[in-house]
């Protein structure tokens, strides 16, 4: 086995092992990390599988041109915006934005505006902003996106014009 390996199951066999002394011994903050951690994991459960099935079905049914027209080197800004209106509707927070963004990749779009369909999928889904406005009120929530957004892209921008004059590839 590589050194790599063994150092995860030698951490992940620690994380055990410590919830489930805690448990037995009624050490308070392990057993909330364990209800912390199953919760999450709960979660987790409930989005992706229905998550990497609509995936998978983008994989197959979205051909790699319409990405590279709509996404790709020669988008131009409408590739942001884009961006910007796909990560608004998509659900399931970063744990779907991930998967879908190496989706993205794989089809032809450029790093740039994935990474402004990963930024603004943290900061701009459709029900999020809603929720938002209901509490603090439409101004803030429209200042926020104003705000936000193009700090998202203009940041997206340097960093994917930075990586790809330094040739950097996903694997």
């Amino acid at each position: 086995m590589k050194r790599g390996t063994i150092i995860r199951i030698v951490l992940i066999s620690s994380y055990a092992i410590f919830l489930i002394v805690s448990w037995i011994s009624g050490f308070g903050p392990g057993k909330e990390i364990s209800r912390n951690f199953g919760s999450f994991s709960l979660e987790m459960l409930k989005i992706l599988p229905c998550a990497f099935i609509l995936i998978g079905l983008f994989e197959t049914w979205v051909k790699t041109e319409t990405i590279e027209r709509h996404f790709g080197e020669k988008s131009g800004p409408m590739g942001y915006a884009w961006a910007i209106l796909l990560a608004g509707t998509t659900v399931g927070g970063l744990y779907v934005a991930f998967p879908v963004a190496y989706s993205l990749y794989r089809k032809g779009a450029k790093l740039s505006v994935i990474f402004t369909y990963i930024g603004a999928s943290a900061i701009c889904r459709i029900p999020m902003a809603i929720f938002e406005a209901s509490f603090l009120g439409i101004k803030f929530t429209a200042i926020r996106l104003l705000v936000s957004l193009p700090l998202v892209i203009i940041t997206s921008m340097l960093l994917g014009n930075y990586l790809t004059r330094r040739n950097y590839k996903l694997t």
